[in-house]
C-alpha cells in the first residue's frame, strides 16, 4: 500500500503558512458558495442545465472544465501548488462543495485516500463518482501518476464526456462537440510534442527523481534506468537505500543516462544533490510539477511546457 507522504516531501517547496493555507480554505469555499446547482429547462436544441462538478485535484478539474464549457461548473479541491494531494485535509466548505456536486471526480490509487472519504461523509444519491484508478485498470500500490500517461488522459476524456452525456443527455451532443473541440485544437501541441519526442528519441536513456515520471517516460517512448524503488522512496518521502542511491549516483557520473527529470515541487536533499551532480556532468537536467504551474495555467498548457522543456533537453544531450 502506498503510504502517505512525510512533512519530507514538499520541502522543496517550502512550509505552507497560515496565512496561505487560509487563502485555501477561503478560495474553495468561495467556489463552492459560487456554484449553482443544476438546474434549467430542456429544450429540442439543447438545455441551460449546469452540471455541478468537483474535481479532488485540479488537473483532472483543469480537463473536466474544458469538457463541460457552458454546460458544467466545476470546482477543484486541490488547487495550492503548495498543497500535498497525498495528506490533504478535508475543510467544512470542501463537505458543502461536494454535498451540491452531480458529478466527482477523484484520483484514487491511494493518492487522494481522503477524497472518498469525503464524498461518503456528504451523500447524494443523485451523485457520479469517476474514480481515475479504477477507469484505467491501476490498483492501490500501483503508480498514481496518470495524468502523467497520454494514454490514460485520453481515457480519462472520454469518460468524461460519457459521464456528463448520462448526467445531461439533452447537452450531449455540445458535449461531444467540447470533446472534438479540446482533443483536435486544446490538445494539439500536447499531443504532437509526444508524437515529436516519441518517433526522435525513443529509447533514449534518462534518470528522474520519483515515480511522478514513470507514466511519462513510458508514453514518450524513453529508457527510464532509475531503480524503481529509488523513485518510489522519494515520491513516498521515505529514504531510499543506499545501494538506490549508488546506483543512481553511477548513473550520473558514469553518464549511462542523457538527461535527468525531476519533479521541482519535491526538491529533497537526496534530489538536489543528483541534479547538482547531473549538471556537474555536463547532463541535461529537465523538470515536472506535480500539480499545475502556475494553478491558473490549463492541464494543455502546463504540460506542453513541460514537454517541451524535456524536448529541448534531450535534443542538446543527444544531438538530434
Amino acid at each position: 500500500m502506498r503510504k502517505a507522504l512525510s512533512a519530507a516531501r514538499f520541502r522543496g517547496r517550502g512550509l505552507i503558512a497560515a496565512a496561505g493555507a487560509a487563502a485555501v480554505i477561503t478560495a474553495v469555499s468561495g467556489c463552492a458558495t459560487s456554484a449553482p446547482a443544476s438546474t434549467g429547462a430542456s429544450s429540442a436544441a439543447g438545455s441551460t442545465t449546469k452540471i455541478a462538478v468537483v474535481a479532488a485535484e485540479n488537473f483532472w478539474g483543469s480537463i473536466a472544465t474544458q469538457l463541460g464549457g457552458d454546460h458544467a461548473t466545476v470546482t477543484s479541491i486541490i488547487s495550492n501548488p503548495d498543497t500535498d494531494p497525498h495528506s490533504y485535509e478535508a475543510t467544512p466548505a470542501d463537505g458543502r462543495t461536494v454535498a451540491s456536486a452531480q458529478y466527482a471526480i477523484v484520483n484514487g490509487i491511494g493518492y487522494d485516500a481522503w477524497a472518498p472519504k469525503l464524498i461518503a461523509a456528504n451523500p447524494n444519491d443523485k451523485r457520479t463518482v469517476r474514480t481515475v484508478g479504477d477507469l484505467v485498470g491501476v490498483q492501490e500500490g500501483g503508480n498514481p501518476h496518470q495524468w502523467y500517461s497520454p494514454e490514460s488522459v485520453r481515457k480519462v476524456v472520454d469518460a468524461i464526456t460519457a459521464d456528463y452525456q448520462k448526467i445531461d443527455p439533452a447537452d450531449a451532443a455540445y458535449f461531444d462537440k467540447q470533446k472534438q473541440d479540446f482533443e483536435n485544437k486544446a490538445l494539439d501541441r500536447y499531443t504532437k510534442l509526444i508524437a515529436e519526442i516519441k518517433a526522435k528519441y525513443a529509447d533514449t536513456p534518462i534518470g528522474a527523481s520519483e515515480s511522478i515520471v514513470t507514466p511519462l517516460a513510458e508514453g514518450l517512448g524513453l529508457k527510464l534506468l532509475t531503480p524503481e524503488k529509488f523513485l518510489d522512496a522519494i515520491s513516498e518521502g521515505t529514504d531510499p537505500t543506499a545501494a538506490d542511491k549508488a546506483t543512481v549516483d553511477q548513473q550520473i557520473s558514469g553518464k549511462q543516462i542523457k538527461i535527468y527529470v525531476y519533479n521541482s515541487q519535491n526538491s529533497t536533499p537526496d534530489v538536489k544533490a543528483q541534479v547538482d551532480a547531473a549538471t556537474a556532468a555536463g547532463i541535461q537536467v529537465a523538470t515536472v510539477t506535480e500539480t499545475l504551474a502556475p494553478a491558473t495555467a490549463t492541464f494543455q498548457d502546463w504540460q506542453a511546457t513541460q514537454l517541451q522543456g524535456i524536448e529541448q533537453a534531450l535534443a542538446k544531450a543527444t544531438g538530434k
